[in-house]
């Protein structure tokens, strides 16, 4: 589906590209962001920190700009059909990145709290390590497919939630059987699950976006119905059966 295909007004197509390319634009700044708080933690860089904490600034202006964007496309182009998918999706995604980026900073601080507490266990990094490249992974492609308006692409992204959540699971349950082996790791334990449920929540943003992409290309709300609710949008009902190419959109 071609979202921004030709209208009357050439105006209104290079409105509505500006506005994509700008979401892409923040989404390589959350990316940034997540590097910057995974590269802190495991170095435990207090300045990395804090560089994480300039760039949440940053996501923030791209939030509120492109808020600005689309409250003008609506009220002077009054966008119907899929325009009008795009612009309420792309709302929706730059909250969630903009949460993303939030729970980056979260990570970042907890680097910091991690480095005064005293050596994290080898374990600890590796697990943290392998969580923070998944859920990255997972926002890079929730943005590629967002850019290619990829339903499929999408929809394997949000199947990578549940190995996260797994993870997530598994690192818990190891930092509790520490805490119970010895009391003086309890407040190291706590800094690393608190890293690890800011990471848990950068997946579960992901997979928002996602659900937003479905939207996008089918006009189906898919919130709260679950991955095989998702599934069965994408292809259509019947598993291994694709959903009909969605036809073009006109303008009305």
């Amino acid at each position: 589906m071609n979202t921004t295909s030709q209208h009357i007004s050439h105006r209104y197509d290079e409105e509505l590209e500006a506005v994509r390319n700008s979401v892409l634009a923040m989404g390589g700044q959350v990316e940034r962001q997540i590097d910057t708080a995974m590269a802190a933690l495991l170095e435990r860089d207090s300045e990395l920190a804090e560089e994480v904490e300039r760039m949440d600034h940053e996501v923030n202006a791209h939030e509120v700009a492109i808020d600005e964007q689309c409250s003008r496309i609506l009220a002077r182009r009054q966008p119907a059909a899929s325009d009008l998918r795009l612009i309420i999706a792309i709302i929706k995604t730059i909250t969630d990145l903009e949460r993303i980026g939030d729970e980056a900073e979260r990570v970042a601080k907890q680097a910091v709290a991690m480095s005064e507490l005293g050596e994290l266990t080898e374990a600890d990094l590796m697990d943290l390590e392998h969580l923070g490249q998944r859920v990255k992974k997972m926002v890079h492609t929730g943005l590629d497919a967002f850019a290619r308006v990829d339903a499929e692409e999408a929809l394997r992204m949000a199947r990578k939630d549940k190995k996260v959540d797994r993870e997530y699971e598994g690192l818990m349950r190891k930092s509790i059987t520490y805490m119970m082996e010895d009391p003086r790791n309890i407040r190291r334990e706590l800094a690393v699950l608190w890293c690890a449920r800011a990471l848990e929540r950068i997946g579960d943003h992901a997979k928002n976006m996602a659900e937003y992409i479905v939207f996008l290309v089918h006009g189906k709300d898919v919130r709260h119905m679950g991955l095989k609710g998702m599934e069965r949008e994408v292809h259509g009902g019947a598993a291994g059966q694709p959903r009909p190419a969605p036809k073009p959109p006109v303008d009305e």
